[in-house]
């Protein structure tokens, strides 16, 4: 069998376990496959496996690769993203994970109205205050969430985070409890329409245990992919 067909087998099988043992339906959970530096080709054995939605952390990389495997596959940008990016964003991805700060919103807000498109997005929080990863502080999410509220070509659908990484997964629970009852605040506030039903949480580490607090998108690269060069262990 494929590596990477097995890999993603794998993958969906403990999904489903993790799932369950959270009394909740497995197809809740959607796997987010991250193509950071996976060529095309490689990409294709993923599709033959059956995954069709992928996640990229890179503009022009997902161009390219989007591009390369043609229509029929959803596509969600999940790195930090530039004001001046935006434009080519609204134009490839169906969901944007990391919308941080009001000036990246308006200028999404500004390029989705110019296409004459609604652009979903998720709101990124940065829960340990770290400064080498983006996100608005929690305590900035309400704010940020009413801004855009306003904003008639932006949908938020709920939060992403990327919690400090630990070799141990159950170091990491608070993180997800906490956009947990983060988006519950926030749901409280009716602030958009939608129910902010989206949690964009989890890498190939710590998977299981953001399922088990509400994960609804899981992102996970290396567990699919192999190791690459410069690997965080997405």
């Amino acid at each position: 069998m494929d590596q990477i067909k097995q890999n993603l087998e794998e993958i969906h099988r403990r999904l489903q376990d993790a799932a369950r043992s959270a009394g909740r339906e497995p197809a809740e959970i959607r796997l987010v496959a991250v193509t950071k530096t996976v060529g095309p080709e490689r990409l294709q054995e993923a599709v033959a496996a059956g995954q069709s939605l992928f996640g990229e952390n890179y503009v022009q990389e997902a161009k390219t690769k989007i591009a390369a495997l043609g229509p029929g596959f959803t596509w969600h940008f999940i790195g930090h993203l530039q004001s001046n990016k935006a434009r080519a964003a609204v134009e490839l991805f169906d969901l944007i994970h990391s919308v941080d700060r009001l000036s990246l919103a308006q200028a999404l807000e500004q390029a989705a109205g110019r296409q004459g498109k609604v652009q979903n997005i998720l709101l990124q929080v940065n829960l340990a205050g770290e400064e080498s990863k983006s996100g608005t502080a929690p305590e900035n999410a309400q704010a940020l969430l009413r801004g855009i509220s306003r904003m008639p070509h932006l949908r938020v659908m709920g939060l992403m985070t990327m919690p400090p990484w630990f070799d141990e997964p159950e170091r990491v629970r608070p993180y997800f409890r906490e956009l947990r009852e983060l988006r519950d605040r926030l749901r409280r506030l009716e602030l958009v329409e939608e129910d902010l039903p989206e949690l964009s949480m989890g890498m190939t580490g710590d998977f299981e245990v953001a399922v088990a607090e509400g994960a609804t998108l899981v992102r996970i690269g290396t567990a699919i992919f192999g190791r690459r060069p410069d690997s965080t262990s997405l």
